[in-house]
């Protein structure tokens, strides 16, 4: 999978709706068909591979993960819960068992922060979570998400009608890269997921009057961009704040315009994210920044203007699900639990079924970067847990 990247980037990019993309999903199509399935696209484009079980009226459990990256990104990040699934189908077809579920294995579309705005794109719409205003949505090409959808092979117009239903999965588990230091520095080679955060994320444009740099006296400028860096640091200082639960705030995108250095920029757009546990919480934070930046868009003459992009809301796993997962782990290989600071396309699937998660060490805690790595063996541990946990929740579900 790590073959089919973007050279021209740094890293192991991989983008949705990119060539790239497409030549990593055929390998991964091919993959799945070898190994005895059934595949699909779904009306969200996600890649579903499929096993039947013994008893057909059964739900399908449902093993997934995506293969997009951030840009400059790493080869575990998604890819490895992805090729989980495949690799545990291998071994169920070479073993000869029988599940009485049916297994599905999905590569959902679009996981990681897109140019659309909207991260976890394909989970999203396969619980019909999209929305008409975030199919609207351009990237910067003027290309809608609607129309990228499509060109995925996915069928926008029909999310509402194939989406699935509470009922119809019995249960959505996950393997995945911790993407943090925890595992590592407490020597534990798996993680059972307590809880997956809530993200929330906004676009902020702050529009003042562009003017020249040299003329232009200190007191009589409408600078977006000090504006802007004032709201920024005010998001900081909100977030670093003693809260009830942990709580992180970030801005990692800034778009000036004119963008020249003799220049007082006129313009500014930034996206910000906030995450935490607790869903009161964001929405509380981001009560006391919108407040302050209709105090700050007052004191400094500029317009300042927040619209949010997506949310997710945070999740705590079902207890049950957690002690057969733990037993599961903890059979395998030494076993911590721990929540995930970061979104997960089981942030969408918990709308329609229980999930459950585990966790692998990710050297260093580096992610969303080319350093990020995980040993193989520690790969391979959270695959054998999976399968474990994939045979017990089989028998009880």
């Amino acid at each position: 999978m790590a073959t089919f990247v973007d050279r021209t980037k740094p890293g192991w990019t991989r983008r949705p709706f990119t060539t790239w993309y497409e030549q990593g999903r055929n390998w991964l199509r091919q993959q799945m068909l070898a190994c005895g399935m059934e595949v699909e696209i779904d009306a969200a484009a996600n890649l579903i591979g499929r096993i039947a079980g013994s008893e057909s009226n059964l739900p399908p459990i449902m093993i997934g993960s995506h293969t997009d990256t951030v840009t400059g990104g790493g080869r575990f990040d998604g890819i490895v819960g992805v090729l989980a699934g495949l690799e545990i189908v291998r071994r169920i077809k070479e073993t000869g068992t029988l599940l009485r579920h049916p297994l599905e294995i999905v590569d959902f579309t679009a996981e990681e922060p897109s140019e659309f705005g909207i991260s976890t794109i394909g989970s999203r719409g396969m619980v019909n979570n999209l929305t008409e205003e975030m199919l609207a949505r351009q990237d910067m090409t003027g290309l809608s998400l609607r129309d990228a959808i499509k060109m995925a092979g996915g069928d926008p117009e029909r999310l509402a009608a194939r989406a699935r239903k509470k009922g119809e999965v019995a249960l959505y588990l996950e393997l995945h890269i911790e993407q943090g230091p925890v595992l590592e520095q407490t020597h534990n080679q798996l993680g059972v997921v307590t809880g997956i955060v809530g993200i929330h994320r906004y676009r902020v444009v702050v529009e003042g009057k562009a003017n020249h740099a040299g003329t232009t006296p200190m007191d009589m400028r409408f600078d977006a961009l000090t504006g802007a860096s004032q709201l920024i640091l005010e998001l900081e200082a909100i977030c670093r704040e003693p809260h009830v639960e942990p709580v992180v705030g970030t801005v990692g995108k800034l778009h000036v315009e004119p963008n020249a250095a003799n220049v007082i920029p006129g313009s500014v757009m930034f996206e910000l994210e906030v995450r935490s546990l607790d869903t009161g919480l964001l929405e509380q934070i981001m009560r006391r920044f919108q407040k302050r930046a209709a105090e700050i868009g007052k004191s400094r003459t500029l317009n300042i203007s927040i619209d949010s992009l997506s949310k997710s809301e945070a999740i705590r796993v079902d207890e049950t699900i957690r002690q057969v997962i733990a037993e599961a782990c903890q059979n395998t290989a030494k076993t911590a639990y721990l929540p995930s600071g970061a979104g997960h396309d089981a942030n969408q699937l918990a709308k329609i079924a229980p999930i459950g998660m585990i966790f692998v060490p990710s050297k260093d805690g580096r992610s969303h970067c080319s350093e990020e790595w995980t040993d193989y063996a520690d790969v391979a541990r959270g695959v054998e847990a999976l399968a474990r946990a994939v045979m017990s929740f089989d028998q009880q579900l």
